[in-house]
């Protein structure tokens, strides 16, 4: 019941904020809230808010520009967040519409029919409603057959949904199953907060699985996976049913207010996540290579997780021992940022055409959970 990857899709917003727009349209805000609380920083109740730099968010993460869904609302200081025009519930959702563009590219790459697909499921960290599933909607939109699902494993959650697709091909469920990455990430990052307002961007991935059996003659084998999970309070969102509306106070007046809304948002203790992340993966990685006698050194290439250039880089130096070319580790956090789970299957997907017929390569991904999913890929034909 051999499952393999038949082919990818990638679906891009048009708009994408520069570095130095965000940073201007930041720094706007700065100048806004401290003139605000001139009196409050002057007697010392508050602190006054810091400049951002692109310079510094370039050196810190890699990042230099990002896609985003709604561009104008994220840089006018008055609002600092994207605004969505909410649609009926006659109308395609906004997370369903993107996962279908990169579900049906993947479609059209595999020569794959809609009907043919025996199962969706939407992996992502940034879903826009409880139930019905997105991935349910996502099958109505392409007319697939059989059964759609929704999971979340925070940036992991392709790779796990990956190897759970893999579960289901091998279970008899479906012979081919679609697996797509819708994320919006932007709708959950604190865009007035220093340290975290450049980390995000917005796009959409998919991976088609399938059966030996029916997968077109050039795929990728799937020789190997492993999935991990530790719980860490490191990386946190706590949007949710309990906590679904903002406080009143949205930052501008105190830290009761500002720690209310950045709780509701993605928050971060980097350096921790950085510490315990990168040895963590670095094991997973060369653990599992030696389970499936692969010498890390013969892994053409490894298409990481894209959250943060300095931990990639350190990640593959662990795994293969010493400095590492780009065209090994490709990144694309320049471009995209931060995409969550959709991260290494962009990498993937955009730096995989000059494999030769047997050449391996790895699909990684990793964050908050923590979590982490490693899938070994072989090309064939």
């Amino acid at each position: 019941m051999t499952a393999v990857i038949s082919s990818t899709g990638l679906w891009t917003p048009e708009q994408s904020i520069s570095n130095e727009e965000l940073v201007e349209g930041f720094n706007a805000y700065v100048d806004k809230w401290n003139t605000d609380n001139a009196a409050a920083i002057e007697a010392g109740e508050l602190d006054a808010l810091t400049y951002s730099n692109a310079a510094f968010i370039e050196k810190a993460s890699g990042i230099k520009s990002r896609f985003v869904i709604s561009k104008e609302p994220i840089l006018d200081p008055n609002i600092m967040a994207p605004r969505i025009p909410a649609r009926s519930n006659d109308e395609p959702s906004i997370l369903a519409e993107i996962a279908a563009h990169a579900a049906k590219q993947a479609l059209e790459s595999a020569g794959r029919k809609s009907e043919d697909v025996g199962a969706v499921i939407v992996a992502c960290s940034n879903l826009q409603r409880g139930y019905p599933a997105v991935a349910v909607e996502v099958q109505s939109i392409l007319g697939t057959s059989g059964f759609a699902f929704d999971m979340n494993v925070a940036c992991s959650s392709a790779t796990f949904g990956i190897e759970t697709a893999r579960g289901l091909i091998a279970g008899g469920q479906a012979k081919s199953v679609l697996v797509v990455n819708p994320e919006i990430c932007t709708a959950h990052l604190n865009f007035k907060d220093r340290d975290a307002h450049f980390i995000f961007g917005d796009v959409a991935t998919a991976i088609l699985v399938e059966h030996i059996n029916v997968a077109p003659k050039a795929h990728w084998e799937i020789i190997g996976s492993k999935l991990i999970t530790q719980f860490s309070n490191n990386i946190r969102n706590n949007f949710g049913f309990l906590n679904h509306t903002a406080p009143e106070d949205d930052g501008m007046q105190g830290e009761r207010g500002r720690k209310g809304l950045t709780d509701k948002l993605f928050v971060q203790n980097g350096r921790s996540v950085f510490k315990e992340v990168v040895p963590m993966v670095a094991k997973l990685i060369n653990e599992e290579c030696e389970t499936h006698g692969i010498d890390p050194n013969n892994l053409k290439r490894m298409w990481l997780h894209q959250a943060n250039l300095n931990m990639n880089v350190l990640i593959a130096k662990k795994v293969l021992g010493k400095d590492v070319e780009i065209e090994q580790a490709p990144v694309v956090l320049d471009e995209y940022a931060n995409t969550s789970s959709a991260g290494s299957i962009i990498a993937f997907h955009k730096y995989s055409d000059d494999f030769a017929e047997g050449e391996t390569g790895l699909i990684c991904s990793f964050g908050a959970g923590y979590s982490a999913g490693a899938i070994f890929v072989k090309r064939v034909a």
